[in-house]
C-alpha cells in the first residue's frame, strides 16, 4: 500500500513508519493540513491516515477539501483522540471512510486500512488519472493542476488523458493522432495546434513552475514533473 499520513505528532509518525515499512508498505508524511492537501494533489495514494487535530487546517476541513476541491477518491481513515458519537459522525460526513480513536492498536489499524483498500479495488479502478500536480477525473472530465481547475477543450481532455496514462513515458505523435482521430488524421498538422492549446491550459497559468507538457523533437510529447519518479 502507498499510505499518506497527515499527522503532526512525530512520535505517532515514527511509530507508524516503524510498523508499516517492514511490511513492505510505502509511506509519506505531512505535518500540517495544508501540506497534506499538497501531497495528496501531487501523488496517488492507496489510503490516507488523517489526524483530526492539525495545525492550520483541522482534519475535518482537510477531508472536505480532499473530497470537494481535489476530487480525491483515496479512502480516508481519521485517526483522532476525539471519541464522541458527534465527532465520529462529523468525520464521516466530511468524507472519511473510517474512524479510529486514539489510543489504538496497530494491528487493528492495519486491518482497517487493508479493508478500505480492498473495498476500493473490488469496486473498480480509480477513475482519476494523476501525475505530479496534474489530475484528470475520467468520469467527470474535470482536470486540475495543484488543485486549480483547468479549462480544456474536448481534444485537450483526450490529449491530457493519453499523456497521463503514459506518464512519464513519451507518447508518439502517431499514438496521439490515433487517440484523437482514429485512422483518419487530418492532412494539416492539427495536432500541434491542440498541443499548443493544452500547454496554454496546463502550463501558462503557472509561470513560476516548470512546464509539464514537453516536446521531444520529431518524436512526440510527454509529461514531466520535478517531484515525480520516472
Amino acid at each position: 500500500m502507498r499510505i499518506l499520513i497527515i499527522e503532526d505528532n512525530p512520535d505517532i509518525v515514527a511509530n507508524l513508519y516503524e510498523y508499516f515499512e517492514p511490511l513492505g508498505h510505502q509511506l509519506d508524511n505531512a505535518r500540517t493540513g495544508y501540506a497534506g492537501l499538497i501531497r495528496a494533489a501531487e501523488q496517488r495514494f492507496d489510503v490516507i491516515v488523517l489526524d483530526g487535530m492539525l495545525p492550520g487546517l483541522d482534519g475535518l476541513e482537510v477531508c472536505r477539501r480532499l473530497r470537494e476541491e481535489q476530487q480525491c477518491n483515496a479512502p480516508v481513515l481519521m485517526l483522532t483522540a476525539r471519541d464522541t458519537v458527534h465527532d465520529k459522525v462529523a468525520g464521516l460526513r466530511a468524507g472519511a471512510d473510517d474512524y479510529l480513536v486514539k489510543p489504538y492498536s496497530l494491528i487493528e489499524l492495519e486491518a482497517r486500512l487493508d479493508a478500505l483498500v480492498r473495498r476500493v479495488r473490488v469496486s473498480g479502478p480509480d477513475p482519476v488519472l494523476r501525475f505530479g500536480e496534474l489530475q484528470l477525473d475520467t468520469g467527470t472530465f474535470e482536470a486540475r493542476r495543484a488543485g486549480q481547475r483547468l479549462e480544456l477543450a474536448r481534444f485537450g481532455y483526450k490529449l491530457l488523458a493519453a499523456l497521463l496514462r503514459a506518464a512519464p513515458r513519451l507518447v508518439t505523435r502517431e499514438e496521439l493522432e490515433q487517440e484523437l482521430w482514429k485512422d483518419e488524421p487530418p492532412l494539416s498538422d492539427a495536432l500541434r495546434s491542440h498541443i499548443y492549446a493544452l500547454r496554454q491550459a496546463v502550463d501558462k497559468p503557472f509561470p513560476s513552475s516548470r512546464p509539464m507538457v514537453v516536446t521531444v523533437a520529431g518524436i512526440g510529447y510527454r509529461l514531466v514533473d520535478d517531484d515525480a519518479s520516472e
